[in-house]
């Protein structure tokens, strides 16, 4: 019965998340391993049952709490731009919601630390994580833009929620050569923003418009 719940059958089957890979592939994601990462996860397990037949539409679904499960192509994108270059070994990632994005991530780096402020979320992704085999995941309730400073430096952080201005902590607790993907702007006007972190500056480049929730300060 496991089996068939994370193999999926008819709109969560294998030809259905071919198609999805497909959609991908054409929006320009490239990175062999994301798109891998892409068809495996079994989305429809991170979704409620209810929504189970749209988890392989490229669209971003509600998990409760005001959240969303991000687009598919969103989580490539965000994923591909962060192993770009020398590939991330620490990394943290800031919003965990329901968990797929950690579960995209976490194979393709050889640490991996997340937080999320909303606690009923964090621990239905232990669970999913969990039954997954995911092992080499980290897991903190907390608040997100104040970073896991205990951790640091990462050579990744990839931020899940939009803040109005880039939270300092998260770079400062940049490696040098370490990348920073966060959406940054209020709801209408948001921007995927890559940081890199040189010796002596910080490099900012524009990966083009999104739509995220809002970044939250505190615990729930």
């Amino acid at each position: 019965m496991a089996d068939v719940r994370l193999t999926g059958i008819g709109m969560t089957s294998a030809r259905t998340r071919d198609r999805l890979v497909q959609r991908l592939r054409e929006q320009g994601i490239v990175n062999l391993q994301v798109l891998d990462r892409i068809r495996n996860v079994p989305r429809h397990i991170f979704v409620d049952e209810a929504l189970g037949t749209r988890a392989y539409e490229d669209t971003a679904l509600p998990i409760g709490f005001g959240q969303t499960i991000s687009q598919p192509y969103i989580v490539a994108r965000m994923t591909e731009a962060l192993l770009e270059g020398a590939p991330p070994r620490n990394v943290l990632e800031v919003g965990t919601g329901c968990g797929y994005q950690t579960a995209v991530l976490a194979p393709l780096v050889e640490k991996l630390h997340t937080i999320e402020r909303i606690e009923p979320l964090l621990t239905r992704a232990k669970e999913r994580i969990k039954e997954l085999g995911l092992r080499n995941v980290r897991f903190r309730h907390g608040d997100g833009a104040l970073g896991w400073k205990t951790q640091a430096p990462f050579d990744g952080i990839l931020v899940a929620a939009a803040p109005l201005t880039v939270p300092e902590a998260l770079i400062q607790q940049l490696g040098v050569g370490g990348r920073l993907l966060v959406p940054v702007g209020p709801e209408g006007e948001q921007e995927l923003i890559r940081f890199t972190r040189r010796e002596q500056r910080v490099e900012r480049e524009s990966l083009g418009a999104v739509a995220f929730v809002p970044l939250l300060g505190g615990t729930a």
